[in-house]
């Protein structure tokens, strides 16, 4: 258990859950909704923010000015998401350990928000499709509509969470766990600990390579992931 104060900050997407194919079929149907008409193209999503995500597709599918159009993809995607409601609960997945991970990591006290690149309401949604908004503080945390660097995030995660939570999270005693290299660099450049964990499609090597003070396989080894977090070498 930590000496001080500690927060944990979550990636969702391929590190606690996963809903195959969701993100590309959100996007393509917000640009739809936005634009009239279909996306040639959408963007790499992985480990990115939907802020970034919604710049490059616009770009991509020759819009001008994107910057413009950011305010109605943020209203495009949640509808789109509620549209799909009833798809996202047929093919969600929790990925293995995870419940028992923020579980345990609950027991010593810590707190617990997300770091994702999803939009608030789109965040929620899903974890709450898969049973883990109760030991998350979703209310603070950072979002896909903060910025396009993690990093940002990341700083703006920690000042919302000692804002709410009336406490000073000193910068080793933050901890992002995430699945790709972009949130091992938002972590590594927001001064905090980063925890890489190889259940997306980066590899153990390359979230070792971006930086990360531990890399576990998966998050089925409680043990292990308290040494990742608290400090212990991990990989």
């Amino acid at each position: 258990m930590p000496a001080e104060p500690a927060l944990i900050l979550w990636d969702v997407d391929h590190t606690l859950v996963s809903f195959p194919g969701l993100g590309r079929e959100l996007h393509a149907q917000a640009f739809q909704a936005v634009t009239g008409r279909p996306a040639a193209l959408v963007a790499d999503l992985a480990g990115r923010t939907d802020r970034a995500i919604v710049l490059d597709t616009l770009r991509l599918n020759g819009i001008d000015q994107p910057e413009s159009l950011l305010a109605a993809f943020y209203a495009a995607l949640p509808a789109a998401a509620v549209a799909l409601d009833d798809r996202m609960r047929r093919t969600s997945l929790v990925l293995p350990g995870a419940r028992a991970a923020v579980e345990g990591l609950a027991r010593d006290g810590v707190v617990q928000s997300v770091v994702t690149g999803n939009l608030p309401s789109i965040a929620w949604r899903k974890l709450d499709c898969c049973g883990l908004t109760d030991l998350l503080d979703l209310t603070v945390g950072g979002y896909g509509d903060d910025d396009t660097d993690r990093a940002t995030l990341v700083a703006l995660a920690v000042r919302r969470a000692e804002a709410a939570h009336r406490v000073t999270f000193a910068p080793t005693h933050v901890v992002v766990i995430g699945d790709t290299a972009h949130d091992v660099r938002g972590a590594r450049d927001a001064g905090v600990r980063a925890v890489g964990v190889a259940t997306g499609a980066t590899t153990a090597q390359s979230l070792t390579a971006a930086g990360a003070d531990a890399v576990l396989p998966d998050l089925t080894d409680l043990a292990a992931l308290h040494a990742a977090v608290y400090g212990d070498t991990v990989t």
